[in-house]
């Protein structure tokens, strides 16, 4: 019998990545990375993608009220094995502590896009026009 494939994650990868983003969440909040660019910054997580074995963690972040994202990704990145250290205490159930990469959320942006587009003229001229068919 053949394993099915899915590009879905599983149920497993979905609970371990929010256990993982609450846990990156607490350390930020309290403070416990000592760099100049990270306590400065206000991080939003928005999520945390698990690899399959769930040992790499992929923390999509939101700097926010920062116009340069890349410095605050980096300096993140920088204290990667810092803060996978420091997530021991609130994920003592996993086997393995999974390797933390950060990469800038673009989710954002991209929901701005849509919301732009869908308020162009354009587009509302077409769902008037829509509109009056069905009538």
């Amino acid at each position: 019998m053949s394993k099915a494939t899915s590009s879905a994650p599983s149920q497993r990868m979905l609970r371990v990545g929010e256990q993982v983003r609450a846990a990156i969440t607490q350390v930020l909040q309290r403070g416990e990375v000592r760099d100049p660019v990270i306590e400065k910054t206000v991080i939003a997580i928005s999520e945390v993608r698990m690899s399959p074995d769930l040992k790499i963690a992929t923390a999509y972040v939101t700097p926010l009220g920062v116009p340069n994202h890349a410095e605050v990704i980096e300096a993140l990145n920088r204290n990667a094995k810092y803060l996978r250290g420091r997530l021991g205490p609130h994920l003592r159930q996993m086997k393995y502590m999974p390797e933390v990469r950060f990469r800038d959320d673009t989710s954002f942006d991209n929901y701005k896009k849509i919301d732009e587009l869908l308020r162009s003229p354009e587009v509302s001229r077409d769902l008037d026009q829509t509109s009056e068919d069905e009538e």
